[in-house]
């Protein structure tokens, strides 16, 4: 009875902030003003993701309380989310340099490290794989790549929102199937927050995120990923399959960008799901469109990995073929005047 009540406690509170904060930033005229880079075309608040940040981290020491989540988890998530969501809510209000933003997003990468333990050991192809310092390392920039490609994604209305409830209760249904229901309270409780806010985000949006709150998504998935592999391999590739779409797209745009030589840090609107929005008209359409690629074909792929044991680098490149065919497909990368 407690754990329901609990649920619905992080839903409705983040309902509600998001609404306060949506009055906050319409009184104070903190809004997102469309120019030539923008994927929409009406002034709207922005920040709304601080409700998704303290709903969530309300609910850890609870948690805690309860014995459902260890105290090492709960310290290096909670504090590496927490560093993220403020970094993330001062470049909101005020523009950060992209290297001291690098700085901090490392520092919590790494602190989030050291509490969890680093990377432990994966299976490739049949054979575990200890990678040592060297995996902590690529642990870090994993983390970071993490949060950054999820504050690229967040261009369009919804987008975010469902590519996160849909990767959480994918983790949770995983988690039911292999036995493992003690790991499923964070995935599920993140979804509850972000359920709150979608409310106000689904398209058309009411109000926007902002990298507060993307940033702090892509970090805590990030990490929730991690503490699964510690438990199983196979688990580490299947929540790398489940956020396939916003994986693909980033990394498929980001390299095209940097082989011609742009300015990466720079706002640009090349992603394939801006092009697609900007070919229907509408962000509702590739929204929806995402939920369905994410339900009908990465689901069944991150089971295969999960509970059938299927090798999990298989499944994902397999997983992956589709969402590459369809990034060059809607030219991600490519100039917006060239297309």
């Amino acid at each position: 009875m407690i754990y329901g009540s609990l649920a619905i406690v992080v839903v409705l509170l983040s309902l509600v902030l998001t609404g306060a904060l949506r009055r906050y930033a319409l009184s104070r005229s903190i809004m997102d003003i469309p120019n030539a880079r923008s994927s929409h075309s009406v002034a709207t608040p922005r920040g709304g993701g601080v409700a998704i940040v303290l709903a969530f981290l309300l609910c850890l020491p609870v948690l805690g309380y309860l014995n459902l989540v260890g105290l090492e988890v709960l310290i290096g998530l909670g504090c590496a989310a927490a560093l993220i969501a403020i970094i993330g809510f001062m470049d909101d209000h005020g523009h950060i340099a992209a290297r001291w933003r690098l700085l901090g997003h490392f520092c919590a990468a790494t602190w989030a490290l050291f509490w969890l333990g680093g990377l432990p050991p994966l299976q490739l192809m049949g054979v575990s794989v200890d990678f040592g310092w060297v995996g902590h390392i690529l642990a870090a920039f994993y983390l970071v790549w993490m949060l950054n490609l999820y504050n690229f994604m967040d261009g369009i209305d919804g987008i975010a929102s469902v590519e996160a409830i849909f990767a959480c209760f994918g983790a949770c249904l995983l988690y039911w199937f292999v036995g493992l229901p003690q790991l499923i309270w964070l995935p599920f409780l993140l979804a509850m927050s972000v359920i709150g806010f979608l409310f106000w985000n689904f398209p058309p949006a009411r109000i926007f995120m902002g990298d507060a709150g993307s940033g702090f998504l892509g970090i805590v998935l990030g990490i929730i990923s991690i503490q699964a592999a510690w438990t199983s391999s196979q688990l580490f590739w299947s929540w790398l399959i489940l956020v396939g779409v916003f994986v693909v797209d980033a990394t498929y745009t980001l390299a095209r960008r940097l082989m011609r030589g742009d300015k990466i840090y720079e706002a640009h609107r090349s992603h394939a799901y801006q092009y697609a929005s900007r070919r229907f008209g509408h962000h509702r359409p590739v929204t929806l469109a995402v939920a369905a690629i994410n339900v009908a074909w990465l689901m069944p792929w991150a089971i295969a990995a999960a509970v059938y044991q299927v090798d999990g680098l298989v499944c994902l490149l397999l997983a992956y073929l589709p969402l590459v065919a369809l990034a060059v497909k809607f030219h991600a990368g490519k100039l917006e005047n060239a297309s």
